[in-house]
């Protein structure tokens, strides 16, 4: 066993695996800068998924990917609900559609002159 980094003291708790003091005294540079990250790519593509998990078997489409501010997501976001004829809404950036309605969302996002894919299955 070569690896013997000490990961618990009774003496100091918990050990800062970056520098090796305790998490009360930890000087590392990393605890000090925290950035949040985007679960999604930012590569100028607008990615439009069938999503199902964790809603109890209801299909929703999301939109995410597009590079606007929340009032232009939110106008976005009603004329295409407006043209799918169903219900939906804005979270953090994605666009969430009830129902399947991936190609009329491809269609009408690519007249907006946006790059599309269809991610996922």
């Amino acid at each position: 066993m070569g690896n013997n980094r000490l990961v618990y003291s009774t003496e100091s708790g918990r050990i800062c695996p970056s520098c090796g003091h305790s998490t009360t005294k930890c000087t590392c540079k990393k605890k000090k800068t925290v950035e949040k990250q985007s679960i999604f790519p930012d590569d100028g593509i607008v990615r439009i998924r069938r999503e199902v998990k964790g809603r109890k078997g209801k299909t929703v489409t999301a939109v995410f990917g597009l590079p606007l501010n929340d009032n232009k997501l939110q106008r976005v976001a009603k004329t295409l609900k407006r043209l799918c004829g169903s219900g939906g809404t804005v979270k953090d950036g994605v666009i969430m559609i009830q129902g399947d309605h991936r190609d009329t969302l491809l269609k009408e996002i690519k007249q907006q002159g946006y790059s599309v894919k269809l991610s996922g299955g």
